[in-house]
C-alpha cells in the first residue's frame, strides 16, 4: 500500500507560479510511475502530467506543456509539479497518483494509488 499527501496548493494571480508536492510513504516508492491530475468544478477529473519511475520520461497534456515541469526526488520519495504562467482555467484540485504498471498512461483507471488532492485557484 501507498499512501500520497500533496501540498502547495494556494491562491496566486494569472502569471503567478506554484509549486505542488506529494510526499508518498509505504511501499517504495521509486518502483512506480506517478502522475499529477486535476478536477474542477463539474468537470471530469483531466490528467496533467506523468513521469517515469526513475524519472527519465515525462508527458504532459497539451493545455499545461511548456508551463508546467513534473519531476521526482526518490531519495525524499517526493513528486512535484511546477507550475508556472498560471491561467485562471488551471483553477482545480490537483491529485497525485500512482501506478504499478511501468507504462505512463494518462487514464485516472491506469493508477491505483490516489492523494487527498490539494486546491489551486488563479485568480484573473
Amino acid at each position: 500500500q501507498v499512501q500520497l499527501v500533496e501540498s502547495g496548493g494556494g491562491l496566486v494571480q494569472a502569471g503567478g507560479s506554484l509549486r505542488l508536492s506529494c510526499a508518498a510513504s509505504g511501499r517504495t516508492f521509486s518502483n512506480y510511475p506517478m502522475g499529477w491530475f486535476r478536477q474542477a468544478p463539474g468537470k471530469d477529473r483531466e490528467f496533467v502530467a506523468a513521469i517515469t519511475w526513475g524519472g527519465s520520461g515525462t508527458t504532459y497534456a497539451d493545455s499545461v506543456k511548456g508551463r508546467f515541469t513534473i519531476s521526482r526526488d526518490n531519495a525524499k520519495s517526493t513528486v512535484y509539479l511546477q507550475m508556472n504562467s498560471l491561467k485562471p482555467e488551471d483553477t482545480a484540485v490537483y491529485y497525485c497518483a500512482g501506478r504499478t504498471g511501468l507504462p505512463l498512461t494518462r487514464e485516472p483507471s491506469g493508477y491505483n494509488y490516489w492523494g487527498q488532492g490539494t486546491q489551486v485557484t488563479v485568480s484573473s
